[in-house]
């Protein structure tokens, strides 16, 4: 058992080379290697974060834009629709009033010709009986002429 422990001994004393070896190569690794390695990655998150932070600021800054630029077009709209409505109401007036108009002209017109009416049916009626006594002697007379034929 003693020349297995002598020889495990040995391998020891020879593996503590290797070990001190590996050690070494360890921390330059971890210095040369990965601590750089880790800056970077810690740069590129940090740019990453920064980048999604801006994009997020970009996208708020848009949606504040696009809501501010639908209250201006509900405004504009709401605009038009009141110089409709007021370019409606206008016409509106204006054919009640020519309509009004025509109106008047027309009752004019027929109270015109109701007069003019009046005065020939005035005439005639003057006319009539102006000629009406003429009539009745001169139908009287051919109906006393026929009787005595």
């Amino acid at each position: 058992m003693e020349a297995t422990l002598n020889a495990l001994g040995g391998l020891l004393l020879k593996a503590i080379p290797t070990l001190f070896l590996l050690l070494v190569v360890h921390f330059y690794l971890k210095a040369v290697f990965f601590g750089p390695l880790r800056d970077v990655l810690a740069k590129r998150r940090a740019s990453t974060e920064g980048l999604r932070e801006a994009s997020e600021a970009t996208l708020k800054k848009a949606t504040e834009l696009a809501t501010s630029v639908e209250a201006q077009l509900r405004t504009a709209r709401e605009q038009i629709y009141q110089e409709q409505d007021e370019t409606r109401r206008k016409w509106t007036s204006e054919q009640a009033a020519r309509l009004e108009e025509a109106r008047k002209q027309a009752r004019e017109l027929v109270h015109q010709a109701k007069t003019e009416l009046e005065a020939e049916a005035a005439g005639a009626q003057r006319e009539l009986a102006a000629t009406t006594g003429a009539l009745a002697d001169q139908i009287a007379q051919a109906l006393l002429e026929r009787k005595t034929a």
